[in-house]
């Protein structure tokens, strides 16, 4: 056996080498539309990255459970708790399904602690529950205070070791503020009991009693940056206001966990939990803590709502595991995904077993618990962990330049910075930029939703609403629905003419892009003539006629097509953007034009506005 490097007698291939090559391939084409991805963080992510991208990035060479903690708190493996989220609040029934969820293979139960009243209540709870073993994570509680005060109640009366218990409340009262646009009595009220559930948990070193909620801003539209950087600004109001109300940064920084979103930008979503460990690590230690460990942060990774579906649910399956992997790999210390009927029904225990076999398959059977930060010194992962690190740094600076971040949710500027990605992320969706498998892309059309939905819409509020990318097409279709169960669907049909490649491309597309609404497609396999075509339309009692050829085609087929179609009183569109032929198409009676650049939504709304009208 020999050390001599493989490939040694190779010279290396400068990076300007590469760039020729490239230049070359694109014949002209400009590099950066091309090939460079422009994220909605606002950064640029190059096509390729090699060895000497990752020269001044300065905490590559830091191990495992080292500061800056970027590659993880953990030294010898990548494990996670899996968490089960319990939302039955009635607390027999819920205990029922914990129990069922922690013989499933759950190794944290996070519970809807909202009509949790009183000590008989928190123990019929827990009953059943060994709670050295089991992680709790004590979600949307009226009164955290009393239900803490009760919990040490009850591992004092059934003589638990509080040091072996782990958990986590869910208080936090400035990510309140944002969802409900004030505080639950007043900032420095609620700021107090973050403090006092501090000092009340300082027996139980596992259990976190402040958890900055992260996952509200993603599910408002938040992009990844200010996920981060808000959350930063959160995480430092609490360590400010404790430091100067008695805690020391020790005290309060280990009793802290961040509960961050996990969406399906795989690559990125890694790189996020890598960055906020590295800004975390930085900034408590401008508070000079005199124990590195609180330099080092807890992150509960949950699921995105966000991109979860109605219609063909059965994808939120894949969303849920490409998740579950990036939280995996990102080294999150709790992973919750969501079951893939979350959008339109209560869980149930199929879909709550589904949740938690895919964390079950990616440690038993794919091993991602066995290998502590998989993606190190991945060329790609690194930069963009650097760069999402920089951007909400900047980010967080800026908050605090503001006056932090409390003043400006109180100012109502977080909310609108929110809305404004949320905004944006829409327009995506809306034009296929950003796909919705099976919502705004390849629907399954003969799928009907209307009669399986059960969750009503949640009430607005005063501040951040949380929301779902694919809402505005799924009421869309839902109104489509609605209409077919007494007129029977808008029918279009695909007039296939001309060239056969080209019109069997659009006729594709036309399929999909009317599919997305519910429509009725009708697709004969194509006609020697017109007039044919016409009649076979007549024939169906067809809604809209869809012409599809080619754009050279489209001025003499096209042409006669939008004739006799008017004549016949249908609505008559072009698929394609032919245009050299579209001033002679409309003057012949065409009235729209589909194709990758139209805004899908926008479309489709006024059809459905023009055909259920009738």
């Amino acid at each position: 056996m020999t050390d001599e490097k493989l490939f040694s007698e190779f010279d290396p291939i400068p990076t300007e080498k590469w760039e020729e090559v490239i230049q070359r391939d694109l014949k002209g084409a400009d590099y950066e539309r091309k090939l460079v991805w422009r994220t909605d963080e606002g950064f640029k992510v190059r096509p390729y990255y090699r060895a000497e991208d990752l020269k001044d990035i300065d905490y590559l060479n830091a191990l495992p459970d080292e500061f800056p903690f970027t590659r993880g708190t953990k030294a010898d493996n990548n494990a996670w708790e899996i968490v089960q989220n319990v939302k039955e609040k009635n607390a027999k029934k819920a205990n029922e399904i914990a129990l069922a969820s922690i013989n499933g293979g759950a190794t944290t139960i996070a519970f809807n602690c909202k009509e949790i009243q009183n000590e008989s209540d928190l123990a019929t709870l827990l009953s059943g529950i060994d709670l050295t073993k089991v992680g709790v994570q004590f979600l949307h509680s009226k009164d955290y205070m009393t239900l803490i005060e009760n919990f040490i109640k009850y591992l004092d009366n059934n003589k638990i070791d509080k040091s072996q218990v782990k958990g986590s409340t869910g208080f936090d009262a400035i990510a309140y503020c944002l969802r409900e646009g004030k505080f639950y009595f007043s900032q420095d009220a609620d700021m107090r009991k973050a403090v006092d559930l501090v000092k009340m948990t300082e027996n139980m070193p596992k259990f976190k009693a402040v958890n900055v909620q992260g996952i509200l801003m993603h599910n408002g539209g938040a992009t990844i940056v200010q996920e981060l950087g808000y959350v930063l600004g959160i995480a430092n109001e609490y360590l400010a206001f404790a430091t100067a109300n008695g805690l020391t940064i020790d005290q309060i920084a280990g009793k802290m966990e961040l509960t961050l979103s996990i969406s399906s930008n795989y690559f990125m979503e890694i790189a996020k939990l890598r960055a906020i460990r590295l800004l975390w690590a930085t900034m408590v230690s401008q508070y000079q803590p005199k124990n590195v460990e609180s330099c080092k942060i807890r992150i509960n990774s949950v699921a995105s709502c966000w991109n979860k579906t109605i219609f063909d649910p059965y994808v939120n399956m894949l969303r849920t595991t490409t998740e579950g992997m990036s939280a995996s790999l990102g080294g999150a210390d709790s992973i919750t995904l969501q079951p893939f009927d979350v959008a339109f029904k209560g869980d149930d225990d199929f879909s709550r077993r589904i949740s938690r076999n895919v964390q079950i398959i990616l440690k038993e059977e794919s091993y991602f618990d066995k290998t502590v930060d998989p993606a190190a010194g991945s060329y790609y992962i690194e930069n963009l962990t650097d760069s999402i690190a920089e951007h909400a740094w900047k980010l967080f600076q800026s908050v605090e330049a503001e006056g932090g971040i409390t003043q400006m949710i109180l100012d109502g500027k977080i909310k609108t910075a929110i809305e404004e990605s949320c905004q944006k992320r829409n327009m995506d969706i809306a034009t296929r930029k950003y796909i919705l498998l099976g919502t705004n892309q390849f629907p399954n059309i003969k799928e009907t939703m209307l009669e399986k939905i059960e969750v009503m819409p949640e009430e607005k509020r005063a501040g951040l609403q949380t929301y779902r990318g694919a809402v505005a097409f799924e009421e869309l279709r839902l109104e489509t629905e609605r209409y077919a169960a007494k007129n029977g669907r808008p029918k279009v049909f695909l007039m296939k003419v001309g060239n056969l490649a080209m019109r069997q491309a659009r006729s594709g597309f036309a399929t999909n892009f009317f599919g997305c609404a519910g429509y009725e497609i009708i697709e004969p396999a194509g006609f020697d003539s017109i007039a044919e075509g016409i009649e076979a339309a007549k024939a169906v009692k067809a809604d809209i006629i869809v012409v599809c050829s080619s754009d050279e085609e489209y001025a003499t087929l096209g042409v006669e097509a939008a004739k006799a179609a008017k004549a016949a009183g249908f609505i008559f569109i072009v698929a394609g953007n032919p245009t050299e032929s579209i001033d002679a198409l409309k003057a012949a009676g065409a009235d729209d034009f589909i194709h990758v650049r139209t805004n899908v939504l926008e479309c489709l709304k006024r059809y459905n506005e023009k055909l259920f009208a009738k």
